[in-house]
């Protein structure tokens, strides 16, 4: 029996488009003398609806499309929607989303599998999801004898009576790095098409977070389509904006400076003069503002584009980024990786993709910083108050193991903190000489994760999902903020050492 198994682009929300590739393959199938083919979960409806799944109308049409289908379906079997078994013929079909690492934990395998997925995106309108496909054979003893590419539409053909006769396959290995890449340029380009947008605008700042945007963006839509923006205050030194001129000038693409102190002090100037007395802190969030608020949009708007937000997440997670500021953009691509994740993406983009340096070493190396006021100088070794080294495994556990500080305390007075949360050994004592210091910093972060960074979140642009844990999987609530009273208890008995 010979068996098509179709790895399709599945568009969620249009049952006629994916009818039309459907009847198409189902032709193609039956050309390639297949007795069954078998399609991807979902794929006349797709999976992320939102409000279509609830409308009578849509799932009436869903109905219609499938009896389409049907109908056309002479001479051949056609299976949609889900797990089934073929017993008469000793095989197994599944539909349903995998990963080759995830289908069978717990399943003792006696017969051949078919696995098919999808490829495409799909979203929740709050997160987008890139579909890789990974489809595959899988003989009676659970190893892979065929697959199909990844993140690329195929139909397959196998004979069932062949599976257990093939040679073994081993999957390629590739890096997470890799996968990530792989994961960010498809979802990219993807979501660019499906919105109608060809032209982005990106504000460097000599950083790291907007140089891998730029690099990413470039390798996806061409250099000729992407504007990068240096938007310098007073307080940027001469060393990033040179960085971020030699980024432009290494991807080709055009390069604008546009300097925000005048506009900043004009906006100062205006509240003062009202009697509205303005903090230093206040102003860092007028420069952000200014940047993406007026420039970027403005740019955008002029060029038929949209201007990104190139947050990482370890800043997604406590909301350090200004709302209406850097927090805005059509796109938030990196906003699923970690800081470390991000400086990987960097060196593997300038050695296994452009195999040049197009994200200068000095991007790299520098300190991160804002560079919003005199304390944020990277020219006198001064960043963030964010130390990435440790605190995106302690967000991380915040977020991917659903740590509390009580978790969090209980392991750093066992000393074991480090090793459970999978952060480099002595970093704990080298950023937090005594408990006190190490609570102070704890509670901020909780505090900022649970409180402010929730509402940010909530109104930050749609992120690109490449993990298993994107903001926006699950709905959050502003609950507010909450410690346990064994944490409170551990806390007092640390400060009274």
């Amino acid at each position: 029996m010979k068996i098509a198994y179709a790895q399709m682009k599945i568009a969620a929300g249009h049952p006629d488009v994916n009818t039309k590739k459907i009847l198409q393959l189902i032709d193609e199938a039956r050309a390639g003398n297949a007795d069954i083919v078998i399609f991807p979960y979902m794929a006349v409806s797709g999976q992320m609806l939102g409000g279509a799944c609830y409308q009578e109308s849509f799932k009436r049409d869903c109905e219609l499309c499938t009896e389409e289908i049907i109908a056309t379906a002479k001479n051949i079997v056609v299976v949609l929607d889900g797990t089934k078994s073929f017993e008469k013929f000793d095989v197994k079909f599944i539909s349903e989303p995998f990963t080759f690492e995830k289908i069978f934990p717990d399943e003792k395998i006696s017969r051949p599998v078919i696995q098919i997925g999808c490829v495409g995106i799909q979203n929740t309108g709050k997160t987008v999801y890139t579909f890789d496909g990974q489809s595959a054979v899988y003989n009676s003893r659970g190893e892979i004898v065929q697959y199909a590419g990844l993140f690329e539409e195929s139909l397959n053909f196998v004979e069932l009576e062949e599976i257990d006769k093939m040679p073994v396959l081993e999957v390629p290995e590739i890096s997470e790095t890799e996968k990530f890449y792989r994961a960010l340029s498809y979802g990219v380009k993807e979501f660019l098409a499906q919105i109608g947008i060809s032209k982005v605008v990106i504000g460097v700042s000599g950083g790291i977070d907007s140089a891998v945007a730029a690099a990413l963006y470039t390798k996806v839509l061409g250099a000729e389509n992407v504007y990068l923006v240096n938007m310098p205050s007073v307080f940027n030194s001469e060393t990033t904006k040179n960085l971020s001129e030699q980024l432009a000038k290494n991807l080709g693409c055009k390069y604008y400076v546009v300097p925000i102190q005048e506009s900043v002090d004009w906006t100062v100037k205006q509240l003062e003069e009202r009697g509205i007395k303005v903090s230093s802190f206040v102003k860092e969030n007028i420069q952000a503002r200014d940047r993406s608020a007026r420039i970027l949009a403005a740019i955008a708007a002029a060029v038929g584009g949209g201007f990104t937000c190139n947050a990482n997440k370890a800043e997604s997670t406590v909301g350090y980024a200004t709302l209406y500021g850097d927090e805005a953009g059509f796109l938030s691509a990196l906003a699923d990786l970690w800081k470390y994740q991000v400086y990987d993406l960097a060196r593997y983009m300038n050695e296994k993709i452009y195999k040049r340096e197009v994200i200068p070493q000095g991007i790299i190396d520098i300190v991160p910083s804002a560079e919003l006021s005199t304390a944020q100088n990277v020219d006198e070794g001064k960043g963030d108050p964010l130390k990435y080294p440790y605190h995106d495994y302690l967000f991380r556990a915040f977020v991917e193991k659903n740590q509390t500080p009580e978790e969090i305390l209980t392991w750093y007075a066992s000393g074991e903190l480090e090793k459970n949360i999978g952060c480099a050994a002595g970093l704990v004592e080298k950023y937090f000489p005594t408990a006190q210091d190490f609570i102070a910093d704890l509670e901020r972060w909780w505090k900022a994760f649970t409180g402010m960074g929730v509402a940010k979140r909530i109104q930050s642009p749609p992120i690109l999902a490449v993990t298993d844990f994107p903001y926006g999987k699950k709905s959050e609530s502003q609950n507010g903020i909450h410690f346990t009273k064994k944490y409170l208890e551990l806390k007092n008995k640390l400060l009274v050492r």
